[in-house]
């Protein structure tokens, strides 16, 4: 079978170019490296809805993170995924800095962000009681939100699938060849042959790209470093609370979560590995001392886990989105950093118009669905909906992850669903098991069970992650 696209990389960029696809009658494959979707920057981010006032006016970035900011709310009511418009403040602790918050509004202004003010002292106390005293003033963006970024990519490749997308697993890419206009793409686990690919390998786009001799794609890996607090300080800010930002990015940040826990973070240093998502005891400090600079009651003593992102930042500052000057069937999608999860609706548009206007006749599939079925959460369920689900399956009245609220329904549900769950991590990430408090301590070997189960397979062959991160192994073999 040759596939008319064929995308690389289930991260958000790749798996809403997917769902954008399939509104066409275009055959599509989206192929990813590992055992399941957002497992790369999609995963490990700040879920931050940027308004737009950052980036430079003119850039790819400013345009598309505008649009795809006035976007979001709309997708994630279509696929039911959490999304809260709890507005952003940039906050400035001297004279010095408030001139840098008068250069934002105005590069704001220039991108078209609407809801733009800047807050004396007292008016942004008034809205943010809990920031430090020493406060100067503000950029406030009321059209900045928050967003679950990994349940947005499930549910974008769900979608996409439901509306006839091929999502193929544990397929990295390794060689690209191209004869009579057919790209051939082969990994370990086989080939796939499409006429035109976009390459959405995120931190691994450069790699791709040079499979077919371009060495345009420029990226310096930047680790982020986060931590995530108890539920219990969750309020403690209502919006998204930045400070100045310097050449490496927008700094230390506080937050509150679409799910309720506090997020500060991240730092941010170039590196050269790929893979290293350690987290440091430099990243501790640096993330304790700027996020109590902001909110002096934030008390890292509340942690209940910490993680690491990595962001490909290109080299010349901007999205890198477009033909191939190697081969115009070969569509770059490459240094997709922040706002690069605002931006994804927009870029998706963008590439498959791109696609659509190279291809030339390309029709609408008629019956394409947008929309994805709310997914049912016992936890924010009533009462009377609890006892109704309980009712037609009972596998909802045990509950497996007590510090969330998970039930035994919800987890085969994930595991069940489109492009659904195959490895712990993959049921985390749908359900939230295993992050609250205890951090799966209790419902971990539940879950590992519930998954073998599920899958018809021996429960040492269930992993964390896919690859070789298997949670039991048999010491007879």
């Amino acid at each position: 079978m040759c596939y008319d696209v064929a995308v690389i990389g289930a991260g958000v960029i790749g798996a809403l170019t997917a769902r954008e696809l399939s509104k066409y009658n275009l055959k599509t494959v989206l192929a990813e490296a590992t055992n399941d979707v957002a497992m790369g920057a999609s995963k490990a981010n700040s879920g931050i809805v940027h308004a737009g006032f950052d980036a430079k006016p003119g850039t790819l970035k400013a345009q598309l993170n505008v649009k795809g900011c006035a976007m979001m709310k709309e997708l994630c009511e279509k696929l039911s995924v959490p999304y809260k418009n709890n507005g952003s403040l940039v906050v400035a602790f001297s004279e010095e800095e408030m001139d840098t918050i008068k250069d934002l509004y105005d590069r704001g202004i220039a991108n078209g962000v609407p809801g733009l003010s800047i807050l004396s002292k007292e008016e942004l106390k008034a809205l943010e009681p809990n920031l430090a005293d020493d406060v100067a003033g503000a950029l406030r963006a009321e059209s900045a939100g928050i967003v679950c970024p990994y349940e947005l990519t499930i549910a974008a490749t769900e979608n996409a699938v439901v509306n006839g997308v091929d999502f193929v697993r544990n397929f990295r890419v390794k060689e690209i060849s191209f004869a009579d206009g057919v790209f051939t793409l082969k990994s370990d686990a086989g080939e796939l042959k499409a006429k035109y690919i976009v390459d959405a390998a995120g931190a691994h786009s450069d790699e791709v790209a040079k499979l077919i001799g371009d060495s345009c794609v420029n990226l310096v890996m930047r680790r982020g470093e986060y931590f995530i607090l108890d539920k219990a300080v969750g309020d403690m800010v209502s919006h998204t609370i930045f400070q100045c930002p310097t050449k490496m990015g927008k700094g230390i940040l506080v937050s509150p979560t679409v799910d309720g826990n506090l997020l500060i973070g991240p730092t941010a240093e170039d590196i050269e590995d790929k893979f290293d998502k350690s987290t440091t005891a430099n990243g501790f400090k640096t993330i304790k001392t700027f996020s109590v600079k902001s909110c002096p009651a934030v008390s890292v003593r509340n942690a209940i886990t910490s993680f690491t992102g990595l962001r490909a930042h290109p080299v010349n500052d901007d999205f890198i989105l477009g033909p191939s000057k190697v081969n115009p069937q070969f569509i770059h999608a490459s240094g997709i950093e922040s706002p690069g999860l605002t931006s994804a609706p927009a870029i998706a548009e963008y590439l498959v118009d791109i696609i659509r206007n190279a291809m030339g006749d390309v029709t609408e599939n008629e019956s394409f669905n947008g929309t994805r079925e709310d997914v049912f959460r016992f936890r924010h369920a009533t009462d009377e909906e609890r006892a109704e689900a309980i009712a037609k399956n009972p596998a909802y009245g045990r509950i497996v992850c007590r510090c969330e609220t998970i039930t035994e329904g919800e987890i085969i549900d994930a595991i069940k669903a489109p492009a659904g769950a195959r490895d712990v991590d993959g049921v985390k990430r749908r359900t939230r098991a295993g992050m609250g408090r205890c951090q799966g301590g209790f419902c971990g070997s539940k879950v590992v069970e519930i998954l073998a189960r599920e899958l018809g397979t021996e429960i040492n062959e269930i992993t964390k992650f896919g690859a070789a991160s298997n949670i039991l192994f048999d010491k007879t073999k």
